[in-house]
């Protein structure tokens, strides 16, 4: 079981998307690097990520992955350590990518989506993980269809229905962006296959193993232009700088 004294579990940052909603800005540069506030949004997620106490950092990229690497380097200049995974010559998908970087992993990790800005404390997710004891953990978020479709149903009690493709009216909920996902349900995907990470998450809430963790913040997202204009919003307003630094 998680404690509070226990080290922060790595994040795996899935960064390898097309971006295709942001064109014509994503024509050259990926998502993660698109500008917020005179910076690339990645610097945002990773000071965020330093703050809540993470030292390791795993960027699984894809398209124009070479452009993160050459901007974010090592990480030494957000306080943390950063290595990536490449897919490659071939788009791999969020669970593909994550597969291929399953040699850089020694345990659970955190999996974060590449356009997810979360204002959440972290430490009581990892606690939650070790506490209910399922292979993966969900942050769930009630959304009644406000942000996006809803597609969890969540029962309070760390269960969860999760199906991205065949909502139903109970499902009230979303997939907030944030979980943690064991090394074995990593190392059971096929490797160098394309593999979609909801896949796994609905075929993991089907068979009992997917638990759920509720969350209260509102999520930020830079996957559309309207999104990428309310995390603006955010930083402009100071929102961005709200979590406590770690000692």
């Amino acid at each position: 079981m998680a404690g509070a004294n226990d080290a922060m579990l790595p994040v795996a940052l899935l960064a390898g998307g097309l971006a295709t909603r942001l064109r014509p800005i994503t024509e050259t540069i990926p998502k993660a690097l698109v500008d917020v506030a005179g910076r690339p949004f990645i610097a945002w997620q990773l000071e965020l990520l330093r703050r809540e106490g993470v030292t390791e950092v795993i960027v699984c990229a894809g398209y124009l992955g070479e452009r993160i690497q050459e901007v974010v380097a090592d990480g030494a200049e957000y306080g943390l350590a950063v290595r990536y995974s490449l897919d490659g010559e071939r788009l791999l998908g969020t669970g593909g990518a994550l597969r291929r970087a399953l040699p850089l992993l020694d345990g659970p990790v955190f999996v974060l989506y590449g356009d997810s800005y979360l204002p959440i404390d972290m430490r009581p997710v990892q606690e939650a993980y070790g506490r209910l004891g399922r292979a993966a953990l969900m942050t769930v978020f009630r959304n009644d269809g406000q942000w996006d479709r809803s597609n969890v149903e969540y029962d309070g009690t760390g269960t969860v229905r999760y199906d991205k493709r065949m909502q139903t009216p109970t499902m009230h909920y979303i997939d907030y962006g944030l979980g943690i996902v064991s090394r074995d349900v990593i190392a059971a995907m096929p490797a160098d296959t394309v593999v979609d990470l909801a896949d796994t998450y609905r075929a993991l809430s089907e068979a009992g193993q997917l638990a759920g963790y509720e969350v209260h913040e509102r999520f930020y997202e830079v996957g559309s232009f309207e999104g990428l204009e309310d995390m603006r919003r955010l930083v402009a307003g100071g929102g961005a700088s709200h979590a406590k630094e770690q000692p």
